[in-house]
């Protein structure tokens, strides 16, 4: 066999490495897209406006586009994990109280990956992320109209990091965020994105790659927020662990604090303070707060340890915090540290978040118990049995009832007051682990095969 000119071999070699750099597999695009596998308003299709991307910056960032979100997040959408400010409460009414697999569902949307994100809405669109492929390493961003189903736009990326999470886990359990603009997705995987209204790629990161110690082998779950214009991203692991906030528009780091290297799944808890707000963050050691604006720490409480899988609420003023003891505190400042204002043993959810609602904390105590206190002193005030068996995802609540969905897809449905009373045990048959989401008048409840809108009344206008 002849041996090639030294000149062939080399342009033989070249083409191999450009065809690599060009598939819909490669890490860089010829056009300078990262992870992005295409589709018809790929930015791939557009000229590259950055360099090679320095350490802690977006690896590709596109002035935003145009939109046809004419609105920002309002009253009644639900913009994040857990809805308005993670609180699992809603402002609608008239929400569904029995149904099937064959009854009252008003869409059935299939999904083409799993997930345990809640899906979040605003402006009559509801935005859903995804994982599927081999390893996991295929994700999804999707856009659906709320009022019909139909699917307006699919963004698919490739994984830049770890894979590797527990059995029941996946790549996209963090919940995405909306401001009614845009959405911006963070993946188990470490990769973070923000797309307009329209689709269009405005920004990309691979934390992985700007953090390469980040590692968590039974997989991150918390989910960012926002605040004002900046994301609030929290990257609790085993590696290199901190909470950062992000400017939206370019991807940047405006700040980022350092945390103990733990892997914890907590999604950070926004305490509004006029024009300003403090991120309280839980871990099994303490709660931490920080300021919004620039990362500083304000304080910190220890108490008998806390959960690393449930989320804080915020009720009256107090952070209500599921631990070694359920404990309500109330803020501190850079000044004052937090008052202890009251602790239990008896709420006692293991991985859902708490509820506050209607001056009442809710907990969903294993394997299947609804429990009620009061607020303003932890005293409890009444028990329900739910439908048996375990619940990942977490209880949500509007128009005097709480929706509480096992891990089989079951549905229970309590009125509360003085005393419960349940209206409805309603079964899906597909297993759901995301938490619900309340918008239009209907619930929102995502399984791995499809996102299910469930309305009481087909015909009523979602506005």
């Amino acid at each position: 066999m002849k041996k090639l000119p030294f000149y062939r071999s080399f342009v033989a070699l070249a083409l191999v490495l450009l065809l690599n750099r060009s598939s819909d597999w490669g890490k860089w695009s010829p056009r300078g897209c990262v992870a992005c596998l295409g589709g018809p308003r790929c930015p791939g299709d557009r000229p590259s406006r950055t360099r090679p991307p320095k350490h802690g910056t977006p690896r590709t960032t596109f002035p935003a586009a145009g939109s046809d979100l004419a609105s920002v997040a309002r009253g009644g959408d639900w913009p994040q994990f857990r809805g308005p400010n993670g609180s699992g409460v809603s402002v609608e009414t008239g929400l569904p109280i029995e149904w099937g697999k064959d009854k009252h569902i008003r869409w059935k949307a299939p999904l083409p990956g799993q997930g345990h994100s809640n899906p979040v809405i605003a402006g009559g669109k509801v935005f859903v992320t995804a994982s599927s492929g081999f390893q996991e390493s295929r994700l999804h961003v999707l856009c659906l109209d709320q009022a019909s189903g139909k699917q307006r736009w699919h963004r698919q990326f490739r994984s830049t990091g770890s894979t590797l999470c527990h059995a029941k886990s996946n790549m996209a359990a963090p919940s995405p965020v909306t401001d009614g603009k845009a959405v911006y997705a963070l993946f188990a995987t470490g990769d973070l994105v923000a797309l307009d209204g329209d689709g269009n790629l405005l920004w990309y990161r691979s934390l992985a790659r700007d953090y390469p110690t980040l590692a968590n082998n039974v997989g991150m779950a918390a989910s960012p927020v926002l605040w004002q214009d900046m994301l609030i991203l929290p990257l609790d692991n085993a590696g290199e662990s901190f909470v950062a906030g992000v400017d939206v528009k370019t991807g940047q780091n405006r700040w980022k604090t350092a945390r103990t290297r733990e892997i914890n799944w907590v999604s950070p808890l926004l305490v509004p303070q006029g024009n300003n707000a403090q991120v309280v963050i839980g871990a099994l050691a303490e709660l931490t707060a920080y300021d919004v604006h620039t990362g500083k720490k304000l304080w910190t409480y220890a108490g008998n340890g806390f959960s690393n899988t449930s989320t804080p609420v915020l009720g009256d003023g107090l952070v209500l915090a599921a631990g070694g003891q359920f404990t309500a505190v109330r803020p501190g400042t850079a000044k004052a540290g937090p008052k202890l204002v009251w602790q239990t043993s008896k709420l006692h959810p293991n991985i859902s978040s708490p509820l506050y609602y209607d001056k009442r904390v809710y907990s969903l105590n294993p394997p299947n118990i609804l429990v009620c206190a009061n607020a303003a002193d932890g005293k409890v005030l009444w028990q329900q049995r739910l439908a048996e068996g375990t619940y990942w995802s977490s209880p949500v609540a509007a128009d005097g009832k709480i929706y509480a969905v096992n891990d089989a897809g079951t549905t229970t449905v309590v009125q509360v007051g003085d005393k419960p009373n349940v209206l409805a045990r309603n079964a899906l048959d597909d297993p759901i682990l995301a938490t619900p989401a309340i918008a239009g008048g209907c619930l929102f409840l995502r399984s791995d095969q499809y996102l299910y809108c469930v309305s009481g009344d087909r015909e009523r206008f979602i506005e």
